[in-house]
């Protein structure tokens, strides 16, 4: 009797003991997933201290480019602005006045499309045509890729990553294409914001309106505004962006 007991008794020993080893696997297999270093993984926010980017993502109309140039002009200040290849190919002259005024450009697929819903190839030719156009005019080859409407999924990322871009979303967005409200974009391009903020806009008149305030607000309070490569420390130059496949 005692010594089935005792056996009885060591079985589940090891019984618990196999179970506590399988999910400490486990939980090593979810702290890997999370603390590793995935090149794929697309970026929210910049490392630059004191640095925010104002991010202008184009895909329709030209009407207030002309003016939101101006005012960097004024201020002294290059930032990124990420083009859609079927607007390039529509006004190929409005990238290249962006391009002359010494703005980043990057890549914003070619037609709008959810990329989360594509193929990798899909996803690939979505990025690449846009990238070949945007060479074709301006001589650069693109580094930075921002998904529309932020919607991608692994194969985004990994289409991506595979034909040379970092894949960047944003830490906070002004929403200026729905509230059509010049106050709103203010606000939510500078309330309670720090470091290394990627601030999404659009070339929308609303954006105009509050755009030099948004510009004096960071100046006055000590930042520099700054393209989104040099934001997230990969510096980018017209020279070394030389990819088009």
């Amino acid at each position: 009797m005692e010594r089935k007991v005792f056996t009885h008794i060591v079985a589940n020993v090891v019984l618990v003991v196999l179970v506590l080893a399988v999910a400490a696997v486990g939980f090593v297999g979810v702290t890997t997933n999370v603390f590793s270093n995935n090149d794929d993984a697309p970026i929210y926010r910049g490392s630059g201290e004191k640095q925010v980017s104002l991010m202008m993502n184009v895909y329709w109309g030209t009407e207030y480019i002309d003016d939101i140039l101006a005012i960097f002009d004024k201020y002294n200040i290059k930032t990124t602005f990420f083009v859609g290849g079927s607007w390039v190919a529509q006004y190929p002259n409005v990238l290249q006045r962006i391009a002359e005024h010494g703005h980043e450009i990057g890549n914003h697929g070619y037609f709008h499309k959810e990329h989360s819903k594509l193929s990798y190839e899909a996803n690939v030719q979505e990025i690449n045509a846009c990238g070949k156009l945007v060479f074709e005019y301006i001589g650069v080859g693109m580094t930075l890729f921002a998904p529309p409407s932020g919607d991608f999924s692994s194969e985004t990322l990994r289409a991506a990553a595979d034909n040379g871009y970092k894949t960047v979303m944003w830490s906070r967005d002004t929403i200026d294409w729905r509230d059509k409200d010049s106050e709103k974009v203010f606000s939510r391009a500078t309330k309670n914001t720090s470091d290394g903020e990627l601030i999404l806009m659009h070339p929308t008149a609303h954006t105009r309106d509050a755009l030099e305030r948004i510009v004096k607000y960071y100046l006055d309070s000590g930042f520099e505004i700054v393209p989104v490569s040099t934001n997230i420390g990969e510096i980018w130059t017209s020279t070394s962006n030389t990819k088009a496949d």
